[in-house]
């Protein structure tokens, strides 16, 4: 399942329901959006009546009211009031850095100065918040692009909710799936021209990372900087978004269904890539990196060997690849196994345990073509990874250092086999 809600005009639109929050409980979904710029929807479009049907009733632009005459805010309608709540903050411009300027140190230190700077916009963005809860009623925030404003307040209230951080982290990297598309807006709104700064856009997991820990530094933590510059009683702010923002976390995970990858999936297939990739970047997780597989690798192992998806309802819960040789990491070997690679799930949304039940379905299938092990492998330098394989009954052979043919790349991986049946 895909995070991000599907529109045409917005790319950057999200529910920030199902994240786990403290003692087992999670999120709602369906209460609480965070968006790029809502001035894009058109009464009379399938955008506006999607938005309509979310049952939104309060939505609070961020945006200076300079951006809002330059490029409209949403269409007035009776279901919603809209608030207008300009975050105030030093000026800067994004598009026209110098490419030298890295965007880990310098949008964290603008972030401190938003923080400090719109601590009244902010203080009242969270009351809003709060008073939506109360009210059990939907509420969408956003600014521009819905990254740093946008990313700013979600990261206030993930943390108030008790979301750890690398969730927190990994929420604010989400954007980096709307990157290319708000990148396309930007150059058509410029007469096709690209930002001097290459990461204009971009939302790298290090940006938020580096914000929180100035944060913590600063006040202690986010309820010691609602109390300190916000002025708020944070355990009391807490306790609201918690008692109307949160549920217990599912104790079933429901039935999957599978089904062999067509090539109209690619596209989904390269979403969860890309998002497993950066759930795993905001842990400290390096091995995967947002855009390292495209859709035509995913055609091409559809092609060469198998994909399987995993679906939870209509949602895609989970896929992996299953090669039937894989001569780079194993060398020349008979047809004794089944090798599984990119088995990855949708995190936060999928329900739990889906990894180890999409990783049992390529085992059975495995089985079914005769041959008695399962082999995959995962780099040296991913002990977490090792030790989900090793509880999945898989043993550890060897190390090995591989030159890849293709990429040209090396690196060290440990290979892993599992005796079936």
């Amino acid at each position: 399942m895909d995070r991000h809600i599907s529109f045409d005009a917005l790319h950057n639109f999200r529910d920030l329901g199902g994240y786990s929050a403290d003692a087992g409980r999670r999120v709602r979904p369906g209460l609480l959006y965070r968006s790029d710029s809502l001035g894009k929807l058109a009464v009379g479009t399938a955008d506006w009546e999607r938005f309509l049907s979310l049952g939104i009733r309060t939505v609070v632009d961020l945006r200076y009211p300079w951006e809002i005459d330059g490029r409209g805010r949403v269409p007035d309608h009776p279901s919603f009031s809209y608030r207008n709540l300009s975050i105030e903050h030093r000026p800067y411009d994004q598009a026209a850095l110098t490419p030298d300027i890295d965007p880990g140190p310098y949008l964290a230190e603008r972030f401190a100065e938003v923080a400090q700077d719109g601590t009244k916009e902010i203080r009242e963005a969270l009351e809003a918040v709060a008073e939506a809860a109360r009210a059990d009623e939907p509420l969408v925030f956003h600014c521009a692009s819905g990254k740093d404003r946008t990313g700013l307040l979600a990261a206030l209230v993930l943390g108030l909710l008790g979301v750890d951080e690398p969730t927190i982290v990994e929420d604010f990297s989400l954007t980096e799936l709307a990157a290319p598309a708000l990148l396309a807006d930007w150059r058509d709104r410029n007469g096709g021209r690209s930002p001097v700064w290459p990461a204009f856009g971009r939302a790298p997991a290090r940006i938020m990372r580096l914000f929180l820990a100035d944060l913590t530094a600063r006040h202690g933590s986010i309820a010691g900087y609602v109390t300190d510059s916000l002025a708020l009683d944070a355990d009391a702010l807490a306790d609201t978004l918690r008692t109307h923002l949160l549920e217990p976390a599912p104790a079933a995970a429901p039935p999957l269904t599978y089904r062999k990858a067509v090539p109209a999936d690619a596209t989904a297939l390269t979403r969860l890539h890309d998002a497993s990739a950066l759930w795993q970047l905001a842990r400290g997780i390096r091995d995967w990196r947002p855009g390292g597989k495209d859709e035509a690798h995913f055609r091409t192992r559809m092609t060469e060997g198998e994909v399987w998806l995993a679906f939870a309802g209509d949602h895609l819960a989970a896929a992996c690849e299953l090669w039937w040789d894989d001569p780079v990491h194993w060398g020349p070997r008979p047809p004794e196994a089944g090798y599984v690679h990119r088995l990855m799930a949708a995190s936060h949304t999928a329900p739990r345990g889906t990894g180890r039940r999409m990783l049992a379905e390529a085992e059975a299938r495995i089985t079914a073509a005769g041959r008695p092990y399962a082999r995959l492998d995962c780099l040296t330098t991913s002990p977490r990874l090792r030790a989900y394989y090793e509880a999945a009954g898989y043993t550890p052979l060897r190390d090995q250092q591989i030159h890849h043919p293709t990429t040209g790349r090396t690196y060290e991986v440990t290979l892993m086999e599992k005796r079936l049946g």
